[in-house]
């Protein structure tokens, strides 16, 4: 008797633990279910929609955000560079390529929770679409670092964990079908510090 009650304890312990460190997996991964990816950035267009997934709308009810609806614009995650190297604070990096026709967009480094990172100075670690020198061709060259950049700079510091946060407010890309034909910028490591 004393054997089948601790082997259903034992059975508990594992489904429950195994459940739950699944679920924690899944709502911490920006990749899965829904998602789509373009080079280095991932996307859930569906999630400020009725038609979210079930770890999508548990993803925003434990992180607190406001999802986009479709007509409201698409956020896009970059967690590794263009090669698949996780992102790090302690990197320099650059962020080269076409921008996709949107009203406006911001660009922030962030923290795992997807935080804008708290520089302790007065220049925070975003920028956005009125304040970037754009080429001719509508491609702009940022630079990601926590040392001063000509033209295009994005202040980043400390140690650990990197995360690019690109969002596009009120364009077409949101409630096109076509996302996989969009171009996004290239993000590339140019070098690390200690």
């Amino acid at each position: 008797m004393l054997k089948n009650a601790l082997l259903t304890l034992v059975a508990l312990v594992i489904a429950i633990g195994g459940g739950g460190a699944s679920v924690w997996y899944t709502l911490q991964a920006q990749k899965g279910v829904g998602a789509i990816t373009i080079g280095a950035w991932t996307a859930f267009p569906d999630i400020g929609t009725s038609d979210a997934d079930p770890y999508s709308k548990a993803r925003i009810s434990r992180e607190g955000v406001l999802a986009l609806g479709r007509a409201e614009g698409l956020a896009f995650v970059a967690e590794h560079d263009s090669s698949g190297e996780p992102l790090k604070r302690e990197c320099t990096y650059t962020i080269d390529g076409s921008f996709p026709i949107a009203r406006f967009w911001t660009l922030y480094a962030a923290d795992q929770s997807l935080d804008v990172i708290d520089t302790g100075k007065p220049r925070p670690a975003a920028l956005q679409s009125y304040q970037i020198l754009h080429n001719a061709d509508n491609t702009a060259l940022i630079s990601v670092g926590n040392r001063p950049s000509p033209g295009n700079w994005l202040y980043t510091q400390g140690t650990g964990a990197l995360y690019f946060v690109l969002t596009f407010y009120d364009t077409p890309i949101a409630s096109s079908t076509g996302l996989s034909d969009i171009n996004l910028p290239q993000v590339t490591r140019t070098g690390c510090h200690a």
